[in-house]
């Protein structure tokens, strides 16, 4: 598993989001990006996790910080979750987990003594530049939107 550390550059990628835009970390440039990683759109954690960054988005904004919601989902999934929950910011799907892996959030799991891949519940705050500005692995969801946004006004 790919490891990603605070001050280094933010490893690339290219996703199309549920609306069908294409989203870069080179087209973020200028402007701070939070990315949550969330395992599964529709379950009970991810959906109180979207309405925390949804209800703070227009904090965010003032901030100038785009935030992204990005799980393995296929778009159509992910175009039906942010519509059900009334969600106003992006969510990207990672199908081929090749952009999850890159930044270490695809791991091995257990649930009932099974194995299997997933996402670890992680945000990674990246600065206007490029740089991996403040790391979340293994996310509590409770009060994290918030703790997110206060990195993000401190940059």
């Amino acid at each position: 598993m790919t490891e990603i550390a605070v001050g280094a550059p933010a490893p690339d990628f290219t996703l199309t989001t549920d609306s069908g835009e294409v989203l870069s970390l080179a087209g973020c440039r200028g402007r701070k990006l939070v990315l949550y990683f969330y395992p599964k759109a529709g379950t009970s954690g991810c959906t109180v996790e979207a309405h925390d960054f949804n209800r703070l988005k227009p904090d965010f904004d003032a901030a100038g910080t785009l935030v992204v919601g990005v799980s393995p989902d296929p778009d159509k999934a992910l175009a039906k979750f942010r519509a059900k929950e009334g969600l106003t910011f992006p969510l990207a799907g990672n199908e081929d987990h090749a952009m999850l892996e890159a930044y270490g959030v695809w791991a091995e799991k257990s649930m009932y003594g099974k194995k299997y891949m997933g996402v670890e519940r992680t945000t990674v705050l990246i600065d206007a530049e490029g740089k991996v500005a403040r790391l979340w692995p293994k996310v509590k969801v409770a009060g994290h939107a918030e703790e997110v946004l206060a990195a993000a006004r401190a940059l």
